[in-house]
């Protein structure tokens, strides 16, 4: 199934399906790090995210655990 690339889609990985359903792609890690950091570490994570052209999971660990 071919997915459509919207114009931020390589920046913050969203594909949209042939029904026109969007989707993001983001590492288990990341949600895992989003659904149980601290409100300090999901600010962290939030900023270096933001800053990613494309998603670095090294990147991001390193942001939660500072």
């Amino acid at each position: 199934m071919p997915l459509d690339e919207y114009p931020f889609s390589k920046k913050y990985g969203w594909v949209e399906d042939k029904f026109g359903v969007p989707w993001q792609i983001i590492p288990k890690e990341m949600n895992e790090m989003i659904s149980n950091g601290s409100p300090e570490q999901l600010r962290n994570v939030t900023q270096a995210f933001l800053e990613m052209k494309k998603i670095d999971l090294e990147a991001l660990k390193q942001a939660y655990e500072s």
